[in-house]
């Protein structure tokens, strides 16, 4: 039984287009193409687990963090990092991602 790529692996090995914003050797970031957010990024590692809780190596899982971090501070003073586990946490795709959110004139809940 083949496992198919997930859209993450395709957009990382140019299959599918997508606008880059970051990229380094372990890491991509891109726009998403249904933002929450004015600012709506993914940092996707190139190393595919499904879920953030099966990334269980610490040096990798805080490369991740930081480089949401650096990515964020690049496109906003203040923003959210949110990570989705699983269906029931709202996680769409089944590569490990972190949503880098920004933009509110207000915050998240001033809907402008």
């Amino acid at each position: 039984m083949s496992v198919q790529p997930t859209l993450f692996e395709r957009i990382i090995a140019r299959e599918l287009p997508s606008e880059i914003v970051y990229e380094d050797e372990r890491f991509i970031a891109i726009r998403d193409i249904a933002p929450r957010a004015p600012i709506h990024l993914l940092v996707i590692p190139k190393v595919v687990t499904h879920r953030m809780d099966d990334l269980t190596d610490p040096v990798v899982l805080g490369e991740l963090w930081l480089t949401a971090m650096k990515i964020a501070r690049q496109h906003a003073e203040d923003y959210r990092l949110v990570v989705n586990c699983g269906p029931g946490g709202g996680q769409v795709v089944f590569h490990t991602h972190i949503h880098v959110l920004a933009g509110w004139a207000n915050g998240p809940d001033s809907h402008t």
